[in-house]
């Protein structure tokens, strides 16, 4: 994997490029382009090549921390062009949402188009176009390494962030019955729980853990889960609670994600982590509490 020329750098950009490009124009001649709902059918399916993408590029540091081997050291020497593979695919989507904006407008705003997804949307293209851009030499000299690092870290949470969203609304909210909303959602929620388990491992010392912060720290882990898994059971009284002010309900309508429900099972198992990961030598002992 690390010598063969076809699957790594360039080479390996083009595979994942072209080939959903194949699917995408066969897909198109097969779809009446014609009427807006065809159009939407395409932009419903250029996502479903995107997705899996950023989902491995959040989780490819995060594996080759937790699972050091050939496979995720090439994943990680390759995921600039994993990056601009999905770059790509968004550019199907991008394409066919103008093409639907411009030739349908009646259609497009009156049944698709809604201000907090546009904010959303519109984020998530910017940090892509940033990211492209500092992707090579000619724009990355304009960024110094910690400003490179932060805009491509918070870049790719962003861009995980809403399909993941999207995917957690479809299941928890409109209980689809479609298997690919599980299994996206499924990928979004390992790809980012992996990356908080190797958080949680760069941060835990061979001391051993305080007793009373371990279990609650489990508790917490535990509870993450479940709460991951049972979504359409809580969501409807967890967003009646976190939208009764009146000021979170005008967050909503401008601060994407707010209030962020599709987040707080990660949320509990970070929490946990970080519990999990205190130990002696993090907390005061009672001698130097008194001092």
């Amino acid at each position: 994997m690390n010598k063969s020329p076809l699957i790594n750098g360039w080479p390996l950009f083009w595979w994942l490029a072209l080939v959903p490009a194949g699917f995408m124009v066969r897909a198109s001649l097969l779809t009446d382009l014609s009427s807006p709902d065809g159009i939407s059918a395409m932009i419903q399916y250029s996502v479903r090549w995107a997705v899996p993408l950023i989902f491995l590029i959040t989780a490819t540091s995060a594996m080759a921390r937790l699972f050091p081997n050939i496979v995720t050291r090439w994943l990680l020497r390759n995921r600039r062009y994993v990056g601009l593979a999905f770059a790509t695919a968004m550019v199907w989507q991008g394409a066919f949402i103008f093409w639907i904006s411009v030739g349908h407008p009646d259609h497009y705003y009156t049944n698709i188009y809604f201000l907090r997804d546009e904010l959303e949307g519109s984020s998530g293209y910017l940090f892509l176009v940033a990211m492209i851009v500092t992707s090579f030499s000619f724009g990355r000299r304009y960024l110094s390494a910690a400003h490179w690092r932060v805009l491509h870290r918070s870049g790719v949470y962003f861009l995980w962030a809403y399909p993941f969203s999207v995917y957690w609304w479809n299941i928890a909210y409109y209980g689809s019955d479609l298997w690919l909303d599980y299994l996206f959602y499924g990928l979004g929620f390992t790809a980012f729980a992996l990356r908080i388990a190797a958080w949680g491992k760069s941060r835990r010392q061979p001391q051993q853990n305080i007793s009373g912060h371990a279990v609650g720290g489990t508790l917490l882990v535990a509870g993450g889960l479940v709460l991951g898994m049972t979504g359409s059971l809580w969501q409807e009284s967890v967003s009646a609670f976190l939208l009764a002010p009146t000021s979170s309900q005008t967050l909503e309508l401008w601060l994407p994600f707010w209030p962020f429900q599709p987040f707080l099972p990660l949320l509990l198992m970070g929490l946990g982590t970080w519990l999990l990961t205190l130990n002696e030598k993090s907390v005061p002992s009672e001698t130097q509490v008194a001092t």
